[in-house]
């Protein structure tokens, strides 16, 4: 069976060489994972917890798949080949969509901040994100959030913001 899929978070950053940081799962943004792929992994994860290793039995995972309704329109047609194997292919997203991903982890969860230094995001492409970033959450604040958060990530930057 070949599979091929869309990585994102952590794990995207980590098999781009982008952060060398561990991280406990592989997020598939699409497509839903065939059973058998998932029963194969969870049995790499037993398997790999015989040795000694932690893995969860969910490593390979469909957890963020709604980021694909919302994420901007064509980002399918911007995504970029990572990796080809004789039975599977990762794909990522592109970089302004990654961008835009880690920077509404990053105010929704607050935890990305460190992925979000490691991207380097101009004070442009902060900019860029800015406006589909404040309409993802229907909360009153949210949108001084995402602005006070882009600020503070743009001084950590040192774009002066």
């Amino acid at each position: 069976m070949r599979f091929e899929g869309v990585v994102i978070g952590g794990s995207a950053l980590v098999l781009m060489g982008v952060v060398a940081r561990p991280t406990k799962d592989v997020d598939v943004l699409t497509p839903a994972l065939p059973e058998v792929v998932v029963r194969a992994a969870r049995t790499f994860a037993a398997q790999q917890r015989q040795a000694g290793n932690d893995v969860i039995d969910e490593w390979l995972n469909n957890g963020p798949v709604q980021l694909g309704d919302v994420l901007p329109a064509g980002w399918r047609d911007r995504v970029v080949p990572l990796f080809e194997g004789a039975a599977r292919t990762f794909n990522v997203l592109g970089r302004a969509d990654l961008l835009k991903s880690k920077l509404f982890a990053l105010a929704d969860r607050g935890i990305d901040l460190e992925d979000c230094i490691a991207l380097q995001p101009t004070a442009a492409e902060l900019a860029e994100a800015r406006p589909w970033l404040e309409q993802q959450d229907g909360n009153q604040a949210w949108p001084a959030h995402v602005r006070d958060t882009l600020v503070a990530l743009g001084q950590r930057l040192g774009h002066g913001v």
